[in-house]
């Protein structure tokens, strides 16, 4: 008795999912170090900032307590979108057992292209960055910028080197340093940021692996030590990812919670059927994500020269 597609729908989808799980896991998931991850129950997310309280001041006798308003400041919204692709069998290949020569390779192109769509939408949250346009977060800035409005007047900034465009080095890795261990709250009270890691794209692999891996400072003759290797002022070392797309663009990521976010309403999927009408095997893949920034204080970057 012949085999008929009902039959084998069953055995095939096993098999397709097994190659689909596999190459999926291959791919590099650069994003994970950029984002702190999060399940989501609903179409959409937000998430709003708390200014928190100013400095205390001196109660003198006799005289009334100070009383201060904290408030909401900027709202973060993450609307989750969803991602699918799919293709399908024919009959005749099918019937022609050709299942195994082109259908797996379909199954991994496909896993490949849902996983580049992922990686390249993590990575545009940082390609457009100092773009107010394209990327403005709930304040109404550009992720990374020198115009950061807070709740006490002014502004504040998490563009690295103290707000000059510079190529990363030495140099402006320490000022940013320092800048980011004097970052403040919206009240202007300093809230003891600290570096975790660097974040570069592959044109900057060679000079990040230079500057906090070599004992000593970089094209230096005098013998100085390399205080950001030598105080462990980035612990998490550096990443590199291959989708960042200014090669002279670096990112800073701090120990800030809540800043960069990817929030997963739904995680991925596979589903198979055939059609009646064509007898084609179709083969689904879906996912629902979304990603954004709620704190800019979580990265400080540069966009170079």
């Amino acid at each position: 008795m012949a085999i008929n597609r009902a039959a084998i729908s069953k055995e095939l989808l096993p098999g397709l999912n097994a190659v689909f799980g596999t190459e999926y896991g291959e791919v590099n998931n650069e994003h994970e170090p950029l984002y702190e991850i999060e399940n989501s129950d609903r179409s959409f997310e937000e998430e709003v900032l708390f200014t928190g309280f100013g400095t205390a001041p001196t109660k003198n006798e006799g005289a009334a307590v100070t009383y201060d308003n904290a408030s909401e400041s900027y709202t973060a919204r993450y609307s989750n979108e969803t991602i699918a692709l799919a293709f399908a069998i024919t009959e005749e290949a099918m019937e022609d057992n050709l299942y195994d020569t082109f259908s797996k390779l379909r199954a991994k192109g496909l896993a490949r292209a849902m996983a580049n769509t992922k990686q390249q939408k993590a990575a545009n949250i940082f390609n457009n960055a100092f773009n107010t346009g394209v990327n403005a977060i709930g304040d109404g800035a550009a992720f990374i910028s020198t115009s950061h409005p807070v709740k006490i007047g002014g502004n504040q900034s998490n563009y690295a080197n103290n707000g000059a465009a510079a190529d990363l080095s030495q140099t402006t890795l320490e000022t940013s340093l320092i800048q980011i261990q004097k970052t403040k709250d919206d009240r202007g009270i300093l809230i003891g940021a600290s570096a975790v890691s660097l974040h570069v794209p592959n044109d900057s692999i060679f000079i990040a692996d230079v500057i906090l891996n070599t004992p000593g400072v970089t094209g230096s003759a005098d013998n100085d030590i390399n205080s950001v290797r030598h105080m462990g002022l980035l612990p998490d070392g550096y990443y590199v990812n291959r989708r960042f797309n200014d090669g002279d663009a670096f990112f800073i990521k701090t120990d800030v919670p809540n800043g960069t976010k990817m929030f997963v309403r739904t995680p991925l999927q596979t589903k198979m059927e055939p059609d009646f009408d064509t007898g084609n095997i179709r083969f689904k893949a879906r996912e629902r994500y979304s990603f954004g920034v709620s704190d800019w204080r979580g990265f400080f970057g540069n966009a170079g020269t």
